[in-house]
C-alpha cells in the first residue's frame, strides 16, 4: 500500500472536527478526500461497498441510526447515494455529547435534497479539498512559509530545485495524489483521464441532465484558453459556437459551466475590493480558473513539450498553479484568494487576504529579470492605490516565480520566490 503522504487538510479537519459534531469534505474526485478522512476515522463505513452496497442502502432506509453505530469519529464514505442518512447524522448529533462524531465524504457528484430536509447548519462544517500543492506531494522544499511572510516578515534565503522544464511537466501532471508517485509517462495519463470522465459521465451526472459530450469538450477546450481571464460568458459563448453545428444558447453554455462548478472542476476567483486613495472603478468579474492546471492542459491536448514551446500559454497555466497552491495555503491561515483588476488597466494575479484583515499582493511571473520587474512595478504602483488610513497596508509584495535558484528579498523589500520554495 502506497505511504500516505500529509496533506494540509489533515490539520484543518482536526480543527472542524474539534468544534462540530459532523464535517462534510468537498472537493474534486481524485483529490484524496476518502484517503485522507481515514487517517481520522477510528470506524469506517463504505457505503458503495459492492459486497454490502444492497443491505447499507436498505438499512438507511429503514433504520439509518443502526448504520452510524460505531467508535468516533465514524467515516460514512459516498454518503450521498443514501441522501437520508444526511438527516439522520444530523439528529445523532444533536442527541449525543459533543463534537467530532462523523465525517463525511463521496463523489463531487452532489446528493439529491429531494431527502434532505435540513441544511445541517450548526451540526456540520464544510471542508473543501483540492489536489495537492507542489509542498505536499513532495516537489517543493517548503523553505519559505506563507504565513511567516504574514507574521514576521523579514530577510529570506532558499535555493530552489526545480528547472523550467520540471515545472512544466509538474503543470500537466497537476496535483492528483495518484499521479505523484508514477513514473513520468503514466502521472501524464492521469490527467486525459479526468478530463474524459468528466466529458463523457460526471457532468451528466450532476443533476442527471443528459450533456452532449462534443460539446462539453469544446467548452472545456475554451475554458482553458481563458485561464487567468476575466472572459465573459458572451465570449465563451462565440468561442464555442465557431464550430457548434446546431444553435447554442448562452444559457446552454452557462448550465454546462455551472455543472462544472458543482463537481469542483471549474474554480473561479472573485474580485477583492480594497478602499483606494481616488475613486476607481474596480472590475468585479470573476477570473476563469479549473481546480487544476492539468485539467486545461488536458482539454488542449498539450504537455510539458507543448509549453515549453510556447512560453505565452506555459505562462497561464503556470498561473493556475500557483493560484492552486495560494489556495491550498490560504486554507491553512483562515484566508482567501482574490484577484484584482480597475478599469485603469491596474491588476494583481492574487491577493491573499486573511480574516484578521491582514493581506499579501502576489504577482505571477514566469521569471526572468524582466518579467520580475514588471511584476515589481505593478505591485507597487498597485500598493500606493491603497488608502492605509482605511485599512491596513500589505504584509507583504511578492513575485512568485516558475524559475530562479534562489528565494531572496530585494533592496525594497518585495520577495522574489519560486513556487517550489513555498509552504502555508
Amino acid at each position: 500500500m502506497k505511504e500516505y503522504r500529509k496533506r494540509i487538510a489533515d490539520q484543518l479537519l482536526a480543527r472542524k472536527l474539534a468544534s462540530k459534531g459532523a464535517v462534510l469534505i468537498e472537493g474534486p474526485k481524485w483529490c484524496g478526500k476518502t484517503t485522507t478522512a481515514e487517517q481520522s476515522a477510528k470506524s469506517i463505513l463504505y457505503m458503495s461497498d459492492p459486497e454490502n452496497e444492497k443491505q447499507n442502502l436498505l438499512m438507511a432506509d429503514i433504520s439509518p441510526k443502526t448504520l452510524l453505530e460505531g467508535a468516533v469519529p465514524k467515516l460514512i464514505d459516498e454518503w450521498q447515494i443514501a441522501p437520508k442518512l444526511w438527516d439522520a447524522v444530523r439528529f445523532e448529533v444533536d442527541h449525543r455529547d459533543g463534537p467530532g462524531q462523523f465525517i463525511l465524504t463521496g463523489s463531487a457528484v452532489p446528493a439529491s435534497t429531494e431527502n434532505i430536509h435540513h441544511t445541517g447548519t450548526g451540526r456540520f462544517s464544510w471542508l473543501m479539498m483540492r489536489p495537492m500543492s507542489l509542498f505536499e506531494s513532495g516537489e517543493s522544499t517548503g523553505e519559505i512559509s506563507l504565513r511567516s511572510l504574514f507574521e514576521a516578515p523579514g530577510e529570506i534565503a532558499a535555493k530552489n530545485n526545480l528547472s523550467l522544464e520540471e515545472i512544466a511537466f509538474l503543470t500537466c501532471r497537476g496535483g492528483w495524489p495518484g499521479a505523484y508517485s508514477l513514473k513520468e509517462s503514466a502521472a501524464l495519463e492521469q490527467a486525459f483521464d479526468y478530463f474524459d470522465a468528466v466529458v463523457k459521465s460526471d457532468i451528466s451526472r450532476v443533476d442527471e441532465v443528459k450533456r452532449n459530450p462534443e460539446r462539453v469538450r469544446r467548452l472545456m477546450r475554451s475554458y482553458a484558453r481563458h485561464q487567468g481571464t476575466q472572459a465573459s460568458l458572451t465570449v465563451i459563448h462565440k468561442d464555442i459556437s465557431a464550430n457548434d453545428a446546431d444553435s447554442l444558447q448562452e444559457d446552454t453554455v452557462f448550465s454546462y459551466i455551472n455543472a462544472l462548478k458543482k463537481i469542483f472542476v471549474v474554480e473561479d476567483m472573485s474580485a477583492w475590493n480594497p478602499n483606494l486613495r481616488s475613486r476607481t472603478s474596480i472590475r468585479t468579474s470573476d477570473t476563469r480558473y479549473y481546480v487544476d492546471p492539468s485539467i486545461g492542459t488536458a482539454a488542449l491536448g498539450l504537455g510539458p513539450k507543448d509549453l515549453m514551446s510556447d512560453l505565452k500559454t506555459f505562462g497561464l497555466f503556470f498561473e493556475t498553479l500557483c493560484i492552486r497552491d495560494l489556495r491550498v495555503f490560504a486554507d491553512a491561515l483562515d484566508g482567501n484568494v482574490y484577484h484584482y483588476r480597475d478599469k485603469s488597466g491596474q491588476e494583481c494575479d492574487a491577493v491573499i487576504h486573511l480574516r484578521n484583515g491582514s493581506y499579501g499582493l502576489i504577482e505571477i511571473k514566469l521569471g526572468g529579470d524582466e518579467l520580475i520587474g514588471e511584476g515589481v512595478s505593478a505591485l507597487k504602483s498597485f500598493q500606493n492605490k491603497i488608502d492605509t488610513d482605511k485599512m491596513k497596508a500589505p504584509a507583504f509584495l511578492m513575485v512568485l516565480t516558475a524559475t530562479g535558484q534562489y528565494a531572496y528579498r530585494r533592496k525594497d523589500g518585495v520577495y522574489v520566490v519560486p513556487i517550489g520554495c513555498l509552504k502555508d
